[in-house]
């Protein structure tokens, strides 16, 4: 694996984590047909699993980032909360909105357990160029509809349990490669009545604790199976370009569906999706 393939896959990452139009099935997409056309080593792929995990560390390093003053507040109230149920101190006090936000967020990473025990099953789909294609084509469905919804009022101080499950169960369907997390996150929030901008923020605050989750699972298979240390240096510089490019991927968003302009994406998920149909073929 050498620096071109690490700042590639960076970039992909960074870039289509973010943007609605799945960071997994990119990256799957350009791993496969590099393969295919001789573009990389097959046997420098081995090692594939391990750096998309540490991609994906630097994505979540830029949700932080990008989100440090909530990221803040909820820390903040969580070691609050602790502190307080230790010395049964009553809870009527401290930032609310924090603390209900903390609480939607672990609701919504919940209907992962239901998933956890196919995760292997599902990383199998990554192999399948077609598959994925298909996959991209219903995410541009979802982003076409999306952009079509009326406007929601509801932030973290109005939404519910239920609208926190529905998004948690939208989250893990969208684990499938060619769905993209964010875009299915932010479908099903708007649908529950979610503003648009809060949609946007509680997609991205809850792949702190999913997508985080799924990098240590994942984490633990790859160190067993050891790691290649020649693939440190293409790994670190994919992490740069990473976590860049995903911040500003982040703030383009932001300003993208606060101008009503999210299902534009949906176009690019059906020309990207149909060609990987097409190339799958043509290189089968």
């Amino acid at each position: 694996m050498n620096i071109f393939y690490g700042i590639l896959l960076g970039l992909v990452q960074g870039v289509a984590e973010f943007l609605p139009i799945s960071s997994s099935g990119h990256l799957a997409l350009v791993e496969n047909i590099l393969g295919a056309t001789g573009g990389t080593d097959i046997a420098a792929m081995d090692d594939s699993a391990f750096f998309n995990i540490m991609l994906h560390l630097a994505t979540l390093a830029a949700v932080v980032i990008a989100y440090w003053p909530d990221v803040r507040d909820m820390v903040m109230e969580f070691i609050a909360m602790v502190r307080g149920a230790v010395k049964k101190e009553s809870l009527a006090t401290g930032n609310i909105p924090a603390r209900r936000l903390i609480l939607m967020i672990i609701v919504s990473t919940l209907p992962l357990f239901v998933i956890l025990p196919f995760h292997h099953k599902i990383e199998e789909l990554n192999s399948i160029p077609w598959f994925i294609g298909a996959a991209l084509l219903v995410t541009g469905l979802l982003l076409f509809i999306a952009d079509r919804m009326p406007r929601g009022t509801k932030t973290e101080r109005d939404m519910t349990i239920l609208d926190a499950v529905f998004i948690g169960i939208a989250q893990g369907i969208a684990t499938i490669p060619g769905l993209s997390r964010s875009g299915t996150t932010i479908t099903a929030g708007m649908s529950r009545g979610l503003t648009r901008e809060f949609a946007v923020k509680f997609s991205f605050l809850m792949s702190l604790l999913s997508v985080l989750g799924a990098v240590i699972l994942s984490l633990v298979d790859v160190i067993k199976d050891g790691v290649e240390p020649g693939i440190m240096p293409a790994c670190l510089v994919g992490m740069v370009v990473a976590g860049v490019t995903g911040y500003l991927s982040i703030k383009l968003l932001q300003k993208l569906v606060a101008k009503g302009k999210f299902g534009g994406f949906a176009y690019y998920c059906w020309g990207v999706g149909a060609l990987s149909i097409i190339l799958s073929l043509i290189l089968k």
